[in-house]
């Protein structure tokens, strides 16, 4: 197995390794397999040719995400190119290189022209390699490898993190997962309290139907005996309706259901208590996801609202990953499992995913249902990338594919033929390109009087100036007496 190199890449730089051993594969595999954590042994395997440290930080950053990508930075092609042999002679030879990638050798390949392989073998060895690289290497001992990784990996997962704060998408997957997690339990406490207060009062349940209302009232009621005329306008604040306060104020009076204690109410009236919060917590975040929209993708939710276009995002992971699907995967998204189903029976693919729960398709008639849905994922696709990729967001693009949408709906109702995109996108181009222009007018004007003021000031400043020269001039005239002639003495 002679001709055989390993290159390993480090947080430190590249190494290229050299198999020394001329055996074959199979035999030679449980040979290095038995000696990886022996030196000694696993030294007569393979020994360092060449490494070459990264330069900086910044160079080992750059290095580092070129081969997470499967990519060949320049550093690596040129240590490549002076440290192997050359190309025919490898071929002829039947020389290799391996590494731990297999689309990684294919691009070496490409750019170097030098064969690649990624087997068992070659991981084998580079795990060894790994396990000694510090041995091999003598500068990097001391913990400088260990710094190195740690330095490296910090600025990589940066790197891929890139935080922006004024789009925060992920803000918005955790919210709208939040808020389908507390729709749930809202429900499951308030079915539990009315469960459990229809015990006391079972004809409560039946005039309030609303169980963020009830929840209050049981907080306010507590035992139905408290109940007196003076209550009534308590009950009218929470109902906001007063035939149904005087009803719940009648039903106390001749309830069937039975005493119970005060620990038990008690307990009651603080479980009711913690419905009526988390249904305010629930309330608040919908609001906070809604004003969060409005900042990631304005046109999105401008179009289909925020709560469909929040578990767009969600679903698809990011607004840049839901910007890069086509409109057909749009259409579909939410509905994975229908679509295989379908095609492994060979059945009716689905027609709407998550944008089932759009208002547009509810008011579709059923035999257009999937036209509108193909119709408005197309739209859905087109405002999450204007969301996506511009720099100054707003809802005016959103608002006029609404529009379309609805002259759509009109369209398959009446007949009525709606507009073309290419002219409404015109004209929002149009507005937003106007907006920006008054901004700037508004500008260029004021800089403009500024300067006509500043010169009128001047002028004026020169006019007082000159005046007050003139005026002291003739002062000067006026007080300077005039120079005596010298009477000239005539000569006898």
């Amino acid at each position: 197995m002679s001709g055989t190199y390993i290159l390993f890449e480090s947080a430190s730089g590249y190494g290229l390794f050299e198999v020394t051993e001329a055996e074959e594969i199979g035999s030679l595999l449980s040979e290095v397999q038995a000696s990886v954590t022996e030196l000694k042994r696993f030294s007569k395997f393979v020994k360092l040719k060449a490494f070459q440290p990264f330069t900086s930080a910044e160079n080992a950053l750059e290095n580092i995400l070129k081969v997470s990508e499967n990519g060949v930075h320049e550093d690596l092609q040129t240590f490549l190119e002076g440290n192997l042999p050359k190309v025919k002679k490898a071929k002829k030879q039947k020389m290799f290189l391996g590494v731990m990638a297999p689309n990684l050798g294919l691009a070496i390949q490409e750019e170097v022209g030098f064969p690649c392989k990624s087997n068992e073998l070659v991981l084998e060895m580079l795990r060894g390699i790994r396990f000694h690289f510090e041995k091999f290497v003598s500068k990097l001992d001391n913990g400088a490898s260990t710094q190195a990784q740690l330095g490296l990996g910090h600025s990589y997962s940066r790197s891929k993190v890139k935080f922006n704060v004024k789009r925060q998408d992920n803000m918005i997957i955790q919210s709208i997962c939040l808020l389908d997690q507390l729709d749930k339990d809202v429900n499951t406490c308030a079915m539990r309290v009315k469960e459990w207060y229809s015990w006391h009062f079972p004809e409560l349940a039946k005039i309030v139907s609303d169980s963020f209302i009830f929840a209050r009232l049981v907080k306010t009621i507590g035992a139905r005996s408290t109940l007196t005329s003076d209550s009534l306008e308590k009950l009218q604040e929470i109902t906001m309706d007063e035939p149904m306060a005087q009803q719940i104020l009648d039903a106390a009076k001749a309830s069937m259901g039975f005493e119970v204690s005060e620990i038990d109410m008690m307990n009651l009236s603080e479980f009711a208590d913690r419905v009526v919060e988390l249904a305010k917590f629930r309330k608040q975040l919908s609001e906070y996801l809604v004003e969060k929209m409005s900042i990631v993708a304005p046109n999105l939710g401008a179009l289909i609202g925020e709560t469909v276009a929040a578990r767009l995002i969600s679903h698809a992971g990011s607004l840049v990953n839901l910007a890069k699907c086509p409109a057909s995967t749009i259409q579909i998204l939410g509905a994975e499992k229908a679509l295989f189903r379908a095609l492994k029976t060979r059945g009716n693919t689905p027609k709407y995913g998550l944008i089932f729960h759009s208002s547009f398709i509810g008011r579709a008639k059923a035999k257009n249902k999937g036209r509108i849905s193909r119709y408005l994922a197309n739209k859905c696709a087109i405002a999450c990338r204007i969301d996506s990729f511009s720099e100054t967001p707003n809802t005016m693009y959103g608002e006029r594919l609404r529009d379309q949408v609805e002259e759509r709906l009109n369209f398959y109702d009446t007949g009525e033929t709606p507009k073309k995109n290419i002219d409404v996108m015109r004209e929002v181009a149009k507005q937003i390109a106007a907006t920006k222009k008054e901004p700037e007018e508004e500008e260029t004007e004021a800089k403009v009087k500024k300067s006509k003021d500043g010169k009128k000031k001047k002028q004026k400043d020169g006019k007082k100036k000159k005046r007050k020269r003139e005026e002291e001039g003739e002062e000067a005239d006026g007080t300077e007496e005039k120079p005596k002639k010298k009477k000239k003495k005539k000569k006898k």
